[in-house]
């Protein structure tokens, strides 16, 4: 299967040999999609905020038993902890207030972990007994939450670093805590610790440590001496499974070998097995479901262009037939329960995820968790917005210049020639990040097809979770190069099958998709007429090189040394003629060169990107007379979950492309909102003042 895939991705990136089969074939595709979205009924307009509702239900989990559902559930401002039957019954409230958000169960079902940044409680599952501090987390120790302990009836297994003092360097450690607070030392490191694989014992069969670039397996014998079998570098993905299997061998998570993430086996050799990878050839590993009982691996998940789940074994392979017969073409994430599955669904048409249980001994279905959203932002009841007028996430492939077929997304209002249509493109942010199939996704790109615009997302080169080939393929070019050649590339070529009108279409993104959005509305503004970029860096090299002297360098980098992490990615801050580059392709460099109307948005507690860059370009745009507008929450991070300042951000894209590319005209602004854009405006362009929007000072 795999060397068939391969040989149609050849055959597609040298059309010159054979040009119809495998692309005419994925254009075919296409079309059909589009032509059965033009086929259904033109969506009602639907207001701003109804778009913007979450979810009641932050985190849901299945004991191991199968048997009960515990569940996190937010109403006015409050976080409870819930606990639902699986046979049938009424829900137990267990917990009237947490700021948890995760939660686990213990082996033996008893106890509910519930992890916040700051702590990890447990509490009786049963209802008596209330709850208790099992450890802090994170602090000076950057202590985290491993695992559940696998084998142990009520244990964790917790990362924690010894920080160095006068007399001693520093250590790592993992241990086993009870739900008392008893602690067992499994093992001390000079080495950081990455991860841990368990004999059916409980003794440590393997340990993963990070030793300069590299990530490194080693057995740990029965003296607690440590032997080499495995070493991962060159950013190679190596996550080890909890237990060894029935033999005693090494399972792991691991691109090593064909590139793409799948199921592996360490040999006794040292050679890999590969137990499992996507079929279609074409996505990485996302998900596996263990069964609970012994640590085996059931059921593979992929999230390439489709969503597809496939069983390890013959009744996991059944039992997703059956799932996936009563939800067609859905995104099922399943966890298994020794009585009953949980399976959550997802689609890019479902507003909301809906949960159901799966009885492994009757094979029946029964939908649980139908919860109204949070209240919107005054109070008032939410409802979900009704699937059959939402849009669909449609899946393309393109060839880029130098022939890598790329893949992306396009969404379009249903029951509307897509021809006539305003195309925004939506460049998604990391860049080592991607977007996934099946996904409803916010809120913000509904909204933008309601208002009547097509929406392309392009998965450039450098983009994850497509293989390690497609991810490690942008080779630093992340300047006016070789990435952001994709972005345009992909644009015309959907431009050129008939999807979105040319001369209407904008960019928009957040941190590096706001990179590329100022690299749009610089070096292409032939192609992009308006551009709104959040959270953005304006000189990428500046960033790299800022962040790596920041606590976020170990947030981004996990374990590899940062410098390190980047030079793998061909983006060494230390190699000065890879940042020259970037520099004089930055946009700050070319602000001059800038003249489409853009809006800026910056957080005043952003980590991730400095806001001095953001106000400093700004400032130079302004200084040039360029038509520039800028946003600041004084509040916010890299990212914004208020309520009040996501409406806000999407009125302002919607006035924005509403005004340059024709769409649907922003619904009037009410008091709350006004005062906030007032309070957070910096600058105001022409596009806001014809709005009647001004900074509340100078």
């Amino acid at each position: 299967m795999r060397s068939t895939i391969q040989l149609l991705r050849l055959l597609c990136v040298l059309p010159f040999l054979l040009p119809a089969l495998p692309c005419r074939a994925a254009d075919d595709a296409l079309h059909a999609a589009v032509a059965r979205e033009r086929a259904r009924p033109v969506a009602p307009h639907y207001p701003r905020a109804t778009f913007l509702v979450r979810s009641a239900t932050p985190a849901v989990a299945l004991s191991p038993d199968g048997r009960q559902v515990a569940y996190l559930r937010e109403q006015a401002g409050h976080r409870s902890l819930w606990v639902l039957p699986a046979d049938g019954g009424e829900p137990r409230r267990l917990l009237g207030g947490t700021d948890a958000r995760q939660i686990d169960w213990s082996q033996d079902g008893r106890w509910l972990l519930l992890a916040s940044p700051t702590q990890l409680f447990a509490v009786a599952a049963a209802g008596q007994g209330g709850s208790r501090l099992v450890a802090p987390l994170g602090g000076r120790e950057q202590r985290e939450l491993l695992r559940i302990d696998p084998l142990q009836p009520a244990a964790v297994l917790l990362r924690e670093r010894v920080p160095a003092s006068l007399d001693a360097p520093e250590r790592w450690r993992l241990v086993r805590v009870d739900m008392q607070g008893h602690r067992t030392l499994l093992r001390e490191d000079a080495r950081q610790l990455v991860d841990a694989t368990l004999e059916r014992s409980g003794r440590l069969a393997f340990v993963e440590r990070v030793e300069g670039a590299a990530l490194v397996f080693h057995r740990v014998d029965a003296s607690g001496s440590l032997h080499e079998v495995l070493r991962c570098t060159g950013l190679h993905r190596c996550a080890p499974l909890p237990l060894v299997d029935t033999r005693g061998r090494l399972l792991l998570r691991s691109d090593l070998g064909d590139g793409f993430d799948g199921l592996r086996r360490l040999e006794p050799d040292g050679t890999l097995t590969t137990l499992h990878d996507d079929p279609r050839g074409e996505a990485d590993l996302d998900t596996l479901a263990l069964d609970p009982a012994d640590g085996t691996p059931r059921i593979a998940s992929y999230r390439g262009t489709v969503a597809a789940s496939h069983g390890l074994d013959a009744a996991a392979h059944d039992a997703l037939a059956t799932l996936e017969a009563r939800y067609p073409g859905r995104n099922l994430e399943v966890a298994i329960g020794a009585t009953h599955w949980l399976v959550q669904e997802q689609a890019s048409t479902l507003h909301g995820a809906r949960w159901h249980l799966y009885d492994v001994r009757t094979g029946g279905l029964r939908d649980i968790l139908a919860f109204a959203p949070l209240a919107d932002r005054d109070g008032r009841p939410a409802q979900w917005l009704p699937e059959a007028a939402m849009p669909r996430k449609l899946p393309l492939a393109w060839n880029a210049s130098d022939g890598m077929r790329l893949h992306g997304f396009v969404w379009l209002p249903p029951g509307v020639d897509p021809a006539r249509l305003p195309l925004v493109v939506l460049v998604h942010g990391g860049p080592w990040n991607a977007s996934r199939p099946d996904e409803f996704g916010g809120g913000f790109v509904q909204a933008l097809v309601n208002r009547g615009y097509a929406v392309f997302e392009p998965n450039f080169r450098g983009s994850t979770g497509l293989g390690r080939r497609y991810s490690m393929a942008a080779q630093g070019d992340f300047g006016n190069g070789r990435v952001q050649q994709d972005i345009v590339e992909g644009t015309r070529w959907l431009l050129g099958r008939g999807i979105g009108d040319a001369d209407r279409v904008g960019i928009i993104g957040a941190s590096f998709g706001g990179y590329s959005t100022l690299l749009g509305v610089t070096f292409q503004p032939q192609l992009f007429k308006v551009g709104v970029a959040m959270v953005p860096p304006p000189d990428f090299a500046w960033v790299l090189d800022w962040v790596g002297r920041t606590t976020e360098a170990l947030a981004l980098a996990r374990y590899i040394p940062l410098d390190s992490w980047l030079a793998a990615l061909s983006l060494d801050p230390r190699d000065a003629a890879t940042m020259a580059r970037l520099h004089a392709q930055a946009p700050l460099a070319h602000a001059r060169e800038m003249n489409r109307p853009l809006l800026l948005y910056a957080g005043g507690e952003d980590r991730r990107v400095a806001i001095r860059g953001v106000l400093g370009y700004a400032a130079r745009l302004k200084q040039l007379g360029k038509d520039v507008s800028l946003l600041v929450d004084a509040d916010a991070g890299h990212s914004n979950a208020d309520p009040v300042a996501r409406e806000a951000q999407l009125y302002l894209i919607v006035l924005m492309l509403h005004r340059h590319l024709g769409g649907a005209a922003p619904e009037p602004l009410d008091p709350v909102l006004r005062e906030y854009l007032a309070r957070s405006l910096r600058i105001a362009g022409s596009d806001l003042q014809a709005a009647g929007l001004a900074p509340s000072r100078p």
